[in-house]
């Protein structure tokens, strides 16, 4: 799942940043509320939510919210801020932001708040995919074997090998291409090299054949990759 984070405190966006991806969220950081209204206008990429400070250079958060809103998008946003004052908080969700977190805030409460977003009806419905006999839990970060005498606690994937199985295991047969599995699983500042994804699928293909898994990504010459359930 891919966020866009929104901070110009740099030590903090740092911080963030690093949590984020711990938890198998792919991360977009930028630091300028123009550069962030230019990401999330882009057709594409699909972010699944944004964590956006209040002050910002150019562009408030203030003023992000309320130009999605106006778009009609509904893109969970979590709000950071200093402003601390009952008058802000209603400011900042009356502006669209669908929570607030008064700065200093824990990594703890800030994941379990983006948790929540991202149990909305609009967004996850369930927090367990299931293709084939593969299960992927995203509550627990894992995945198991269905239908086994003993089912592995989790499989032993990368993070970058859960987000993927996790994209294809969304989109079962259906052919991803190159570009689209790019789009969602590398950040646009990273620069990965030209074989990234196909070496990232033969390892997971890989791991995958180690457990018996029923499932299988195949590989469709000129196109992309299927997950064939």
């Amino acid at each position: 799942m891919r966020i866009l984070l929104v901070e110009d405190e740099e030590d903090l966006g740092k911080a963030l940043q690093r949590s984020l991806k711990q938890e198998k969220y792919v991360v977009d950081w930028v630091q300028d509320g123009t550069e962030a209204w230019r990401y999330l206008s882009s057709p594409e990429v699909d972010y699944v939510l944004a964590i956006v400070d209040w002050m910002l250079p150019s562009l408030s958060g203030l003023e992000i919210c309320k130009r999605l809103r106006a778009q009609g998008n509904s893109l969970p946003v979590l709000m950071l801020t200093a402003k601390d004052q009952m008058e802000d908080r209603v400011m900042g969700l009356d502006s669209g932001a669908d929570d607030y977190l008064v700065k200093p805030f824990g990594m703890v409460e800030l994941m379990a708040r983006l948790r929540a977003l991202l149990r909305r009806p609009t967004q996850v419905q369930s927090q367990i995919l299931q293709v084939g006999n593969l299960i992927l839990d995203y509550g627990k970060s894992t995945i198991a074997i269905a239908n086994q005498s003993e089912i592995p606690e989790g499989l032993m994937l990368t993070t970058k090998e859960f987000q993927l199985l996790e994209y294809f295991m969304q989109h079962p047969n259906q052919i991803l291409t190159r570009d689209q599995i790019m789009n969602r699983l590398w950040e646009f500042q990273s620069e990965p090299a030209s074989n990234v994804v196909a070496a990232q699928i033969r390892l997971l293909r890989k791991k995958l054949a180690e457990y018996s898994c029923d499932i299988g990504i195949e590989t469709i010459y000129g196109w992309g990759y299927r997950l064939n359930s």
